[in-house]
């Protein structure tokens, strides 16, 4: 059975990581909050930052192993225009 959406088998894993990136913001709050040293927010701002690309290329290989994998199968406009959405995903994130 086909799903809808790349990342439907891998969802609660997904959902997780999210959820440790969310607390790792309101960390940030809470750093900011408490007033602590600039070079340590900025340190924990890069990890959060590192945690969301890594979740952001996790999401991007399953979309093109399952949604753009199947497009190219089934060929014709298709497959263009998932190939093209997919380029431009790609080239959002390299340019982030």
């Amino acid at each position: 059975m086909s799903h809808p959406v790349g990342y439907a088998d891998t969802k609660d894993r997904q959902l997780v990581r999210l959820r440790r990136i969310e607390g790792q913001v309101r960390g940030l709050a809470r750093m900011v909050e408490s007033e602590t040293y600039c070079i340590d927010v900025l340190t924990q701002v890069s990890a959060t930052t590192r945690a969301l690309e890594s979740f952001a290329l996790s999401l991007l290989d399953e979309h093109l192993s399952h949604c753009v994998t199947h497009a190219i199968e089934a060929g014709g406009e298709e497959a263009a225009a998932k190939l093209a959405e997919a380029s431009a995903a790609i080239a959002r994130l390299v340019r982030s």
